[in-house]
């Protein structure tokens, strides 16, 4: 161990080496990624497209964002924090493409703010594969049961 390493706090992470590696690359941290999803949820609260569909859902934003925080940490850094599963809990949202474009909007103004910028593109690049992938689930449960899903 470097006397660097010696200082810094301990890798919350089922896979400590690859997610030091990780942190070293991308500039990303716990601290970083705190403030990523504490800064891009301030807005997200306040915004006229996207604040009504959270706020109608989440009365109690302390546990939400901590769980946010695991979220993020589990995809960018890869410590396997994160215990959900999102796809449930998004498939019915009232949503659609321009809500997640929205979110992508917001999201990706906030990690250029926060973020290095090699930590920005590695978490903007997981931002818009969850988004794809939120946003299908989402029309796959508004689908009638039985109709042929548009793959356009």
């Amino acid at each position: 161990m470097t006397q660097t390493q010696s200082f810094l706090p301990p890798i919350r992470s089922a896979r400590p080496a690859m997610t030091l590696e990780m942190m070293q690359r991308t500039g990303l941290s716990e601290a970083v990624l705190t403030d990523l999803v504490h800064s891009f949820y301030g807005k997200i609260r306040v915004d006229p497209v996207l604040g009504p569909i959270f706020a109608a859902r989440i009365a109690d934003w302390g546990p939400h964002l901590d769980k946010m925080v695991d979220f993020w940490s589990s995809v960018a850094l890869m410590t396997g924090r994160y215990h959900g599963a999102p796809v449930p809990k998004h498939a019915g949202l009232p949503v659609t493409w321009a809500h997640f474009h929205r979110w992508l909007e917001i999201f990706r103004e906030t990690a250029g703010e926060v973020c290095t910028r090699a930590g920005a593109a590695h978490v903007i690049e997981r931002a818009e594969r969850i988004a794809r992938s939120l946003h299908m689930a989402s029309q796959d449960a508004h689908r009638a049961e039985g109709s042929v899903p548009n793959l356009k």
